[in-house]
């Protein structure tokens, strides 16, 4: 049994190094982090325009992003810290030889018909701070054939989440693809809007994965209140106040009445795993100003998740059913830290006096560790 409190420990540790391995003093920081491909579609005079909005350097270096949250996994990882260097017009033709045969993988059609895409260039930023990741804009066409009343498209297998939205009519489409999924049949009149129970399911997903795999600063926060006291009662207490908190700050940012610098706001948030880690070493107990603290940070970590929603975007005409079902998805990710945590540590060692200075101390001066470093990183390090 002792030795499954060992494993969680060293799975901790290797979020660690994970951590420290993703800051500017290696090169990579949030340049590694996979983010969804956006691509917008419209049709134009017979024409299928297809807008994709990528990382267009992890697609050149081969990663499957298929459930990946970060491209440090990968193998291909120090191909994607060469291709990040590289000015726009180094990377414009590899990118123009990797799209003429990638389109094809897209799948276009039109009532069953395959269409042809074609490439029409790239228009690829400055490198500016190569600590964070490009959004490159792939552009692609296809004639779309007289008569046509709907397009489907794929997302490739290895590509990763793809944020289809329709533009120019009423009532889009806007659908959430994972690699090798196909969007339904598309109306090009409009009208394929999903409905709240459809909507509410897609925006689920984006959620969860936003804690797991890819929110390791808020997974170590999660894990910061798991140790102050596995019993029940405190973490009920503190994660009550988490949930609420953040979920105030996620609806305020994400309907635009509240905007904060990220520059201010990721700071902050790794002050607040560095705090709750460090107090879980000084006190035994859960004290009445814990909860009012873990608020605070809540309503940080809340304007976070309002700007992972921002790079989805939310349907017009669906906002609070999407709203809701990205907050569910969050809890739902929480909760699965929670239980790995507790089934892993929590329900055999708990009762063991030696609990607290074998477990619990040393797995909160790691996090602590951990966001002190991410507090120099985001300010002095920037």
């Amino acid at each position: 049994m002792r030795n499954m409190g060992l494993a969680f420990l060293a799975v901790l540790f290797r979020l660690a190094l994970v951590a420290l391995l993703s800051s500017p003093l290696t090169g990579v920081a949030g340049a590694h982090e996979v983010t969804p491909t956006v691509a917008d579609l419209r049709v134009e005079n017979e024409t299928v325009i297809l807008d994709l909005r990528l990382n267009v350097e992890a697609f050149l270096a081969g990663i499957d992003l298929d459930g990946l949250g970060d491209t440090d996994e990968s193998d291909g990882s120090d191909s994607y810290d060469r291709l990040r260097a590289l000015g726009a017009a180094e990377l414009e033709p590899k990118v123009r030889d990797f799209a003429v045969a990638w389109k094809e993988q897209l799948n276009l059609s039109a009532g069953g018909v395959a269409l042809e895409l074609s490439y029409e260039g790239v228009r690829i930023p400055v490198v500016g701070n190569p600590d964070l990741p490009r959004a490159s804009h792939l552009l692609l066409t296809a004639y779309l054939p007289p008569g046509a009343a709907s397009l489907t498209l794929g997302c490739p297998r290895g590509a990763g989440a793809l944020v289809l939205r329709q533009q120019g009519v009423d009532d889009p489409y806007t659908g959430y693809l994972q690699g090798g999924e196909s969007s339904p049949p598309i109306p090009l009149a409009g009208g394929a809007a999903l409905g709240p129970l459809e909507t509410f399911q897609a925006y689920i997903p984006v959620g969860f994965t936003h804690i797991l795999p890819k929110g390791l600063d808020h997974i170590l926060f999660v894990l910061g209140l798991f140790f102050l006291s596995p019993r029940l009662r405190p973490l009920f207490w503190q994660i009550s106040a988490f949930t609420l908190a953040h979920t105030l700050t996620l609806a305020l940012g994400a309907t635009g009445t509240v905007r904060v610098d990220p520059a201010i706001v990721e700071p902050l948030i790794a002050a607040s795993i560095t705090f709750v880690a460090l107090e879980n070493i000084l006190v035994r107990r859960l004290h009445a100003w814990r909860p009012v603290l873990v608020f605070g940070f809540g309503l940080l970590h809340g304007l976070g998740f309002a700007g992972v929603l921002e790079e989805f975007g939310l349907p017009a005409g669906q906002f609070l059913p999407a709203l809701l079902g990205f907050n569910i998805g969050v809890e739902l990710g929480q909760l699965a830290v929670i239980a790995a945590a507790f089934l892993s540590v929590g329900l055999w060692f708990r009762n063991r006096r030696w609990y607290r200075g074998r477990i619990a101390i040393p797995a909160s001066m790691l996090i602590a560790m951990i966001g002190a470093y991410w507090v120099v990183e985001r300010t002095l390090l920037t």
